[in-house]
């Protein structure tokens, strides 16, 4: 069963007009991610990926992260468009969020721009900022997209959503 679509208002972004397979874009919006006061991203080169149902994951070159604050864990998923990813705790003092950020060591060709470029879940960092608005995160964690007010949805992610 696919939602009804929100309508979106000048300046907006529906979610359902995003293609599928993803599309990769640039954007010179500034993106920062907050954990336990630090800034550990700040960005205006980042990288957007653009999915059908799906708010924006923002991938932060790993030149502009306090990588110190990442440190790799085992676990690995696989997107059929992106290829295998990894995963790494975000650790700042004695706050640590597990598998809070994701990155493609080898992403496929068409996605070979983000090479170990990072993303992070919004959920689990103090705060994630896109040109200074806070995100929500994507409901239920899975994907890791950001929500700002440019951006409606409805969104895949609640439960009963994955079927859509």
């Amino acid at each position: 069963m696919k939602p009804n679509r929100i309508t979106p208002e000048p300046g907006q972004e529906s979610v359902w007009d995003y293609p599928r397979p993803p599309r990769l874009e640039e954007t010179t919006k500034h993106i920062r991610v907050i954990f336990n006061g630090i800034a550990i991203a700040d960005t205006r080169r980042a990288k957007r990926v653009l999915e059908t149902s799906h708010p924006p994951c923002y991938y932060i070159p790993p030149e502009d992260i306090k990588l110190e604050h990442l440190a790799k864990t085992g676990r690995k998923s696989f997107c059929e468009w992106k290829g295998m990813a990894g995963y790494a705790d975000v650790v700042v003092g004695d706050k640590r969020a597990a598998n809070a950020a994701w990155y493609y060591p080898q992403p496929t060709p068409e996605f070979s721009s983000i090479k170990d470029h990072v993303s992070f879940y919004a959920s689990k960092m103090d705060a994630c900022y896109v040109d200074d608005e806070l995100v929500q995160s994507q409901p239920g964690d899975f994907y890791g997209g950001w929500i700002t007010k440019d951006i409606v949805g409805p969104f895949k992610g609640e439960p009963g959503t994955m079927g859509w």
